[in-house]
């Protein structure tokens, strides 16, 4: 009896393991989104051809960067279609690939 005992605290210890791990990876991505939060900006200049835009934007607290107009790359072209110079915009960054990279981006409201 001792021994079947045994046998199923194991499988109970690794069923809880088995379950816990997807919760655990969806907390640590949603803490991700969280620190990754929108920055508001204000597009100064689009660059199609070498993939960039140019944003003078507010605090980027994943980055832990201050305010500033800066040169960020563009991860996804269709991005370009979203936003033209002068509009403001709420958008995400991050590094990528060691590049500063714009990773979203909106319309301000």
């Amino acid at each position: 009896m001792k021994q079947s005992l045994n046998y199923v605290t194991a499988a109970l210890i690794g069923l809880v393991a088995m379950t816990s791990g997807p919760m655990a990876y969806a907390q640590q991505a949603t803490a991700t989104a969280a620190s990754a939060a929108l920055t508001e900006g204000e597009i100064k200049k689009v660059d199609k051809d070498a993939g960039k835009v140019t944003i003078k934007h507010g605090d980027i607290k994943n980055l832990g960067m201050p305010g500033m107009t800066m040169v960020f790359r563009v991860q996804d072209p269709a991005m370009f279609g979203q936003v033209r110079e002068g509009d403001k915009v709420r958008f995400t960054a991050d590094k990528v690939n060691g590049a500063l990279t714009v990773t979203s981006i909106e319309q301000a409201k």
